[in-house]
């Protein structure tokens, strides 16, 4: 490593590219937990990431890795308490010294003192760099910059690079694929080694920074545990996975952190980006009013006019919607708006459609399928979505999933499907990009804008939360960015 910017990856709180020894603790340190059954508490050694551990939107702990730990210990009647552990390479020795029953989101690899767990994702590496800059083609052509590698993925990076002994690289210890390119974004790096979804999700917050080609092969992810870990634990986790891989679970889980983060183009990030800077701050406090009135998330509904009207107030369609939440005629009488063209009438009367198209749910559609699905009822109408769900129920798909339901919408333009319902033909295709397209959109809004309120996750019996070192868990990337 150079020793010319030794100081300045003191600053990013990176290190070199062999992974440092965890800093000397004393042995009282580190008190072994009691045996599972002894204690019914699972603990967990877990990462903060956009994807796998954090605090979302709307103050809730999410993520797949904490979502399926959840999942399986509610299955086995236990408690679970999760530790954040912030540098994946300290991961093997707290499992050894006994800190834990397990980690989640670990590359598995030869190890006797270790057990794993079968891989349930395969995460890909992908090289990524500053669109300003010559795209490098291969790792011959990084011959100068400062790049860093998600610590995931030394290992696999030190068997790429191999043949390439010139290529200066270093581990970054604490952060994770969002908070690399971000860096990338910052011009305080020059590349990155990250993994494929991450950057397919970040592209959207730091679109000035492009994927430039994979890394080796994909890595999969399991759980790990202590080598002497009893075997009737081991054989229940293989039995959990061949489940919930079996009945969906598992993929409707990924659809919700990964399936519409590649929805948007560089350019239409870039162009929501500047908006939001330009004409935003206009309607805030009238999308701001909305929450207060009706409750769904302000940030919430300003990407629901954007996926409308880009925030225009005086846009109208040739199916004769206008103003910037694009109510229609009928829609706005209904709703109170006399003057659709008005924004503050448009934003307050969206935001009580919305909430109407909610209550319309059956009640057993929980969060956050249920937004989704009520976002797809305003864009498509009540009566063509109780014709989607009445055919997903036909297709043995779950109605109440919008991983299962997205699938079905586009369906019913087919003269096959839309004869045999009772509401006939509708453009299904666009409601499910009109839904997706404003997810992302919405991601944007929550690391980039602050919520009305500050949020807590709210107290949960048989869930807690340790974080010894003090981990910044939320995702907004403007918190991140601050001073």
């Amino acid at each position: 490593m150079r020793l010319g910017i030794y100081s300045l990856l003191i600053a990013l709180g990176l290190c070199a590219c062999s992974p440092a020894p965890p800093p000397a603790q004393t042995e009282a340190a580190f008190k072994p937990v009691p045996p599972l059954a002894k204690s019914g508490e699972l603990v967990v050694l877990i990462r903060n990431g956009a994807t796998s551990f954090h605090v979302d939107a709307e103050g809730k702990y999410a993520g797949l890795e904490y979502d399926l730990v959840n999942r399986f210990a509610a299955e086995q009647g236990v408690k679970v308490k999760y530790i954040v552990s912030p540098r994946i390479a300290e991961v093997a020795e707290r499992l050894r010294r006994g800190e834990a029953h397990m980690a989640v989101g670990v590359v598995p690899k030869p190890d006797r003192s270790l057990g794993f767990g079968p891989p349930y994702q395969q995460l890909q590496p992908v090289l990524v760099y500053h669109a300003d800059t010559p795209e490098p083609a291969s790792l011959k052509d990084i011959n100068s910059g400062i790049l860093m590698v998600e610590s995931l993925f030394a290992p696999a990076f030190q068997a790429a690079v191999a043949k390439h002994p010139t290529v200066d690289w270093n581990i970054a210890e604490y952060q994770d694929s969002e908070g690399l390119i971000e860096k990338v974004s910052s011009r305080l790096i020059d590349y990155a080694v990250v993994e494929s979804y991450g950057a397919d999700a970040a592209q959207n917050y730091f679109p000035d920074v492009s994927t430039a080609f994979d890394i080796g092969k994909p890595q999969p992810i399991a759980w790990a545990w202590p080598s002497d870990t009893p075997l009737a634990f081991t054989q229940k986790v293989k039995e959990f996975f061949q489940r919930v891989q079996k009945d969906g679970t598992l993929k409707r889980l990924t659809d919700r952190y990964f399936g519409h983060v590649n929805r948007l183009q560089s350019v239409d990030a870039t162009e929501f980006l500047a908006r939001r800077a330009s004409i935003l701050t206009k309607y805030r406090k009238h999308f701001m009013e909305g929450e207060e009135k009706f409750g769904t998330d302000w940030r919430l509904l300003a990407a629901l006019a954007y996926q409308e009207s880009h925030w225009e107030p005086l846009a109208t369609s040739p199916y004769g919607v206008r103003g910037i939440m694009m109510l229609t005629t009928n829609t706005a009488d209904m709703l109170g708006v006399s003057d659709r063209l008005n924004p503050k009438q448009s934003i307050v009367g969206g935001a009580k459609y919305l909430a109407m198209m909610k209550a319309l749910l059956p009640a057993q559609i929980a969060e956050p399928d249920r937004t989704w699905i009520a976002l797809a009822a305003y864009n498509i109408g009540v009566a063509h979505l109780s014709d989607a769900r009445t055919l997903a129920s036909r297709m043995k798909k779950n109605p109440d999933s919008w991983t299962d339901l997205k699938s079905v919408i586009p369906l019913l333009r087919n003269y096959e499907y839309f004869s045999t319902l009772k509401y006939g033909f509708a453009r299904g295709g666009e409601t499910v990009i009109f839904v997706e397209n404003l997810r992302s959109y919405y991601d944007i809004l929550v690391r980039f804008e602050q919520p009305i309120r500050t949020l807590f996750p709210p107290f949960q019996e048989d869930i807690t939360v340790a974080n010894p070192e003090n981990v910044r868990l939320g995702i907004d990337a403007a918190a991140k960015m601050a001073p």
